[in-house]
């Protein structure tokens, strides 16, 4: 028998306005963002939602690595809530880095709030790691997994490092480090081949050893965090399985700090287990996009992430 996969974001899929016909259109979702407006003190809502003024000042504050994670869980969450007040659950979960965090708290391994504020901290403490020590992050596309592997090991020398961050898809690598390493990656991919390499607008060198300096303040959130055996099998970044042991998502979530996310890993794990079609939920359609390039066109896919996608996704399961 076929089944379903849920699919959650990470940063980058983030846009003033997010979530606002959310609020508007079902009671379950308004719910959880006044929920996560009281259990934050501040309101994140209206940072997602916008005012309607600057938009390049508003789009800025939203991009704020401590905003835009809760934003980002917050939004899944609320899309989440909507699904399962009709009764659709999915047989398997997973999250690209952040949104890892959203598949966890979507099949009850974490209590909505705790896992808010556990992501607010992971933002921090992130945002301090890239201050501490600077970073960036380069794609490189159309070059095989293990030839960036290499790329980057010749490219970090004199104590500067770059290592591959994200296996988004075949021939879709994001490489992570010093910034003059990854100049230096993206150089020499180029000589190797690549069809682009690409320095990307980011504040820090996320899933590398650079995020070494928040793993303490993060290991200490996690070591306070109830987590429980999620009610669907969550597939972690760091391995690319999947798991209900809540011990091993502890440990895992501390490791994808400065490990990389194996995503199209775990794409092709979910196809092996069973699963036929993917719905992202929560912002954007970035990962609509990585499972058509690493499992092909003719996969089943569905955004999730607005009222009007929510409606239809549901009309289609009832008809």
């Amino acid at each position: 028998m076929s089944k379903t996969a849920f699919l959650f974001p990470g940063q980058g899929s983030q846009y003033v306005g997010m979530g606002r016909d959310l609020y508007e259109r079902f009671p379950e979702a308004r719910a959880r963002f006044e929920a996560a407006d009281a259990a934050l003190g501040f309101p994140l809502s209206e940072r997602m939602f916008g005012a309607g003024g600057d938009a390049e000042a508003e789009a800025e504050a939203l991009k704020q690595t401590d905003v835009t994670q809760p934003a980002l869980y917050v939004h899944s969450l609320a899309a989440m809530a909507v699904l399962e007040a009709a009764g659709r659950l999915p047989d398997m979960a997973a999250g690209h880095s952040l949104g890892e965090y959203s598949a966890l708290a979507a099949v009850g391994a974490i209590a909505f709030e705790d896992g808010l504020r556990l992501v607010r901290l992971r933002g921090r403490l992130m945002a301090e790691a890239g201050q501490k020590r600077p970073g960036t992050m380069a794609a490189i596309l159309g070059m095989d997994d293990a030839v960036v592997e290499r790329v980057c090991l010749e490219a970090s020398e004199d104590g500067q490092v770059v290592h591959p961050a994200n296996f988004n898809a075949p021939g879709q690598v994001v490489v992570s480090g010093d910034a003059r390493a990854v100049l230096r990656a993206v150089a020499l991919a180029k000589e190797r081949g690549a069809r682009r390499a690409l320095p990307l607008p980011v504040s820090g060198a996320f899933h590398s050893p650079l995020m070494e300096h928040a793993r303490d303040g993060l290991a200490q959130g996690l070591i306070h965090l109830e987590l429980r055996p999620p009610r669907r099998p969550v597939y972690l970044n760091v391995t690319a399985a999947p798991t209900t042991d809540p011990e091993e998502i502890r440990a895992r979530l501390l490791d994808q700090l400065t490990a990389p996310v194996k995503w199209a890993q775990t794409l092709v794990r979910m196809r092996e287990d069973g699963a036929a079609r993917f719905v992202e939920v929560g912002a954007g359609k970035v990962l609509t996009g990585l499972v058509r390039r690493t499992l092909g066109r003719d996969v089943e896919t569905a955004p999730a992430g607005t009222a009007e996608q929510l409606l239809a996704l549901l009309a289609h399961q009832q008809s």
